[in-house]
């Protein structure tokens, strides 16, 4: 049986938190699955070593539009797939793959209103497997790195974001790691890309920051031995905090400005800070809150984390 499914959120994150119902899937019918993602999404590297996959399929540019769309459709009946599964309400998903020949198809209900995606996508997952599903991810990789010295806390930092009002101040960073490193013996690794290099700078010429291992010239594939690795990952609601929960590693996770409840609840591994006066898990895409998030209260759990 060749079995298709859509997830057509660019996240990374957005894949993680469907990574539970993907696999459910192919478990249930024993069989690796196709994936059809954005390529944003970083699906090729982070599921390159995933037996349950069988094949990733990029949505790009090129499978927009009206001529993107028989362009999709026909890529897609080429597979000849028997079953799909769409996590989403789209009418062009779901006029797509009929255009394809696929016969047996499961998708959300057509033009329904937002909702939790991790609600969403479990009980959808649910009602067509017949089990429960746990929502919590798990990432698989071949390698760990166990060359980290084991008598030192490896740190993560995680100062890259999908916008600047996500993204805590990196002064905040150097002072959080001048902080923990009074206390404890650690090492600390930068999570950030090559559009962070000019914060990953400045923490690296920072007296805490001299000996940080940053990771902007490493595709995510390469890093991901090393976060297998970690005791803690530090940082905001970005990719790498949902990379950490995967990889079983402790995610500390700043929210300025996303839903918790939908971002920060599915993974009992992701403990949330929110800006002052914010209700626990009450952030929301309106709370632009990154200069009100306590360093003091991050310290804190960081601590409590680590110890």
């Amino acid at each position: 049986m060749k079995i298709l499914i859509i997830q057509q959120r660019r996240g990374i994150g957005d894949l993680i938190i469907f990574l539970p119902y993907i696999h459910a899937i192919s478990k249930k019918f024993s069989t690796r699955v196709s994936l059809l993602v954005k390529e944003n999404s970083k699906a090729s590297d982070l599921l390159a070593e995933d037996d349950h996959i069988d094949e990733i399929i990029i949505l790009d540019k090129e499978k927009d539009g009206l001529g993107g769309f028989f362009k999709l459709s026909n890529e897609l009946k080429k597979r000849k797939f028997d079953k799909v599964f769409i996590f989403n309400s789209s009418l062009r998903y779901n006029l797509a793959v009929k255009f394809a020949g696929i016969k047996s198809i499961h998708q959300y209900p057509l033009f329904r209103s937002k909702d939790n995606i991790v609600h969403s996508a479990k009980i959808f997952t649910e009602n067509v497997i017949g089990e429960v599903v746990s929502t919590e991810p798990n990432l698989i990789t071949k390698k760990t790195d166990n060359n980290l010295d084991k008598s030192f806390k490896h740190i993560c930092l995680g100062i890259s974001a999908s916008g600047p009002t996500k993204r805590w101040n990196i002064n905040n960073y150097i002072r959080l790691a001048e902080e923990i490193s009074k206390k404890i013996k650690c090492k600390f690794y930068i999570a950030g890309g090559k559009n962070d290099i000019n914060l990953i700078n400045k923490f690296k010429n920072s007296d805490v920051g001299k000996n940080c291992i940053s990771f902007e010239n490493l595709s995510i594939k390469e890093t991901l031995p090393t976060l297998r690795g970690i005791d803690l990952y530090v940082g905001n609601d970005t990719g790498w905090a949902h990379i950490s929960v995967a990889l079983k590693v402790k995610a500390l996770t700043i929210f300025c400005d996303s839903p918790i409840f939908s971002y920060g609840a599915y993974s009992k591994r992701m403990v949330t800070v929110e800006p002052e006066g914010v209700e626990k898990g009450k952030t929301t895409h309106d709370t632009l809150g990154k200069d009100k998030v306590s360093l003091n209260k991050v310290l804190s759990e960081a601590l409590k984390l680590l110890n």
